[in-house]
This record gives structure tokens, sequence and C-alpha cells, in this order.
């Protein structure tokens, strides 16, 4: 299985990056690229949806420190900038070159390897720009370490870029018609009929398959049992790693009053072969309502249909392996 931003191809070179003068080689060598992240945003090419990677004389005056070493092929070493970093001279011819657009959207046009690069790149871009100050002191921290580490100015405090664990369980049981089903719930501000498998972080000194059980409680009240572990997808939106879990159902009443869904239901393999394939690409309101104008008018007035979790997330692999029966115990 190959999951979105799973497939991250660069040697991260871990003890080369921390000698200057290696690092500064790389940082030098004309077939250098460089990754502009702007708000959360990458940097793609005006013609075409692919992203844009710049070398060193595109980027002039450009300094190492303003960088981020993301990692070295076989060919090349790749970089990344967060955009406000630069001149505004500089930024604004960024403007020209290409078109700031969210990862997410496009990420099904993308190869594993671009995903995978731009994925690192935004992650930690919004690191350092959310951990500029030392959590033990509060004085300024600078990055160190080419990037991969920042350093207090006053205490000298070591700190790193975090990853939150956050278990994504699909919970299946087997009703008295003889019919399996799974749980799958829905955020409030989720689009119109998306459901997905549910979600939550770990706590602090709390195994995986806890966390599983604890979170199904508070978001359904249905109680899980034996979680067993699927798979993990890298999830840097901005900074979580997602394990995947398989579970069953003791109990069958939902109740989300209590927590942070909407909505929360049973579905059969027959419901879930007829849900439509949910796109991030149409997100925006306005988006919606464009769509919507230009669709015959009484495909408007139909029952709204359920959508399946965005394809690049492992919460859509979940439900598919599920539903053909490549997981669980209800097969």
């Amino acid at each position: 299985m190959t999951f979105a931003y799973s497939k991250m191809h660069l040697d991260r070179c871990s003890n080369e990056r921390k000698n200057k003068t290696w690092l500064k080689s790389e940082f030098d060598k004309v077939e250098t690229l460089f990754c502009l992240i702007n708000d959360g945003k990458c940097l793609f090419k005006c013609e075409e949806l692919s992203p844009l990677y710049l070398h060193k004389e595109q980027l002039q005056p450009l300094h190492i420190d303003q960088c981020i070493f993301l990692g070295k092929s076989e060919q090349k070493s790749f970089f990344a900038i967060d955009q406000s970093k630069l001149r505004f001279s500089s930024q604004e011819e960024l403007l020209a070159l290409g078109q700031w657009q969210s990862l997410r959207q496009h990420t099904a046009l993308l190869s594993t390897f671009d995903a995978g690069i731009l994925a690192l790149a935004k992650g930690l871009v919004h690191w350092h720009k959310s951990h500029q100050f030392c959590g033990r002191c509060g004085n300024l921290s600078r990055a160190t370490e080419a990037g991969h580490a920042r350093k207090c100015s006053e205490c000298r405090n070591l700190t790193f870029p975090r990853t939150d664990p956050a278990v994504i369980m699909l919970v299946e049981k087997m009703f008295s018609d003889g019919i399996a089903r799974c749980l799958l719930g829905r955020q409030p501000n989720w689009p119109e009929g998306v459901y997905s498998t549910l979600a939550g972080f770990v706590d602090p000194g709390e195994t995986l398959e806890a966390a599983v059980i604890r979170e199904v409680l508070e978001e359904s009240a249905v109680i899980a049992e034996n979680p067993s572990y699927v798979a993990s997808q890298p999830w840097p939106f901005p900074a979580s790693i997602m394990l995947g879990f398989i579970a069953q159902a003791s109990s069958e009443e939902i109740n989300t009053s209590q927590d942070s869904l909407e909505h929360a239901q049973w579905f059969s393999r027959e419901q879930i072969t007829n849900f439509e394939v949910h796109s991030t690409v149409i997100n925006t309101k306005a988006e919606q309502n464009m769509l919507a104008e230009n669709l015959p008018q009484d495909s408007t007035k139909k029952e709204p249909k359920f959508k399946m979790s965005s394809s690049d997330s492992i919460s859509a692999y979940l439900i598919t392996a599920w539903l053909n029966k490549e997981i669980g115990i209800y097969t």
C-alpha cells in the first residue's frame, strides 16, 4: 500500500547536514533545487499544476541560513524556504514565476516523489514559524542543524520538530440481521455528505490501543475492543502522523452529543459501494456555488449523497480496504 506523503525518497543525510562545510557545498551546487512555501501553500508552475522548484540564481540574494535542508536524491539536493524570509522584491518576482496553491487540493495530480518533498517542506517551515521562542526561558531561538533543530540564543536549549501521534480507526460490528457495518462520522465544518473514520490524538502516557478505545467512546459512545494496527501515514498538516487501526464494537447505540462530531452512523458495505468520491479541489463556498450553478436544475434538488473522505488520507484506505474485505474479521 502507498499513501500520499509517505514516499519521501530523499536521503535526509542526518549526519552530513550537521557539517557546515558539506552543507554549504550542497547549497552552492548549480543543480540544487529550492522549494518555496508561502503561508502553508506551495509554489506551482503557472501553466500546469506541478511543483515549481527554483535554482539558487533565481533567488538571489540568498543565504544558507534562510533555508532548510530537506535531503538529497542521487542527482541533487533539495532545500525549503519560507518565502517571507526573502526580500520583498524577490517575493514579488515569485508571482511572475508561479502560483501559490494548496498542497492537499492537488496531491492527486502529483507524483509520490513531489508530494513527499512538498509535505516535508510544508511541515518544517510551519514548525519554524510556530517555534521561534524557547519553551524553557522564552528568549528567541535560532535554526541550527540545517533547519532540523532550533537552539535558544540565551539558555542554549535545543528543540526538534515535533510529530503528534493520532489514531484513526475503522470500527466494525456484526448486527443481528447478519450484516456487517462500520462506524463513520462527520465534522460540522466538512463538505456536505462527507463521512470518514473516527480519529483523535494520543494522550500523554497512553498506549495507541487505549487511545483508539477512548476516542471511539468519547466521540460516539460506542464501546470498541480488540484494536489492531493496520498502517501509518505522515500527515504534516501541520505536524501529525496518522496511525491506522481496525477494531470491533461491542455496543451499537451512537451518541455524538458529548464531543466534536456532528453525526455518526453505521454503514454496510452495500451503502459504502454507493458513496461518491469527495474531491479536496473544490472546498470553498464560492467554488461549491459555482459548481451547483453549472449542474442541471433538478440535480441541485436531490437529496445529498454520502461521500468518501478525501483520497489522500489513510481514512479512505481503511474504508476501501474494509469494503473489499481486506481488513476486519467480518468478511
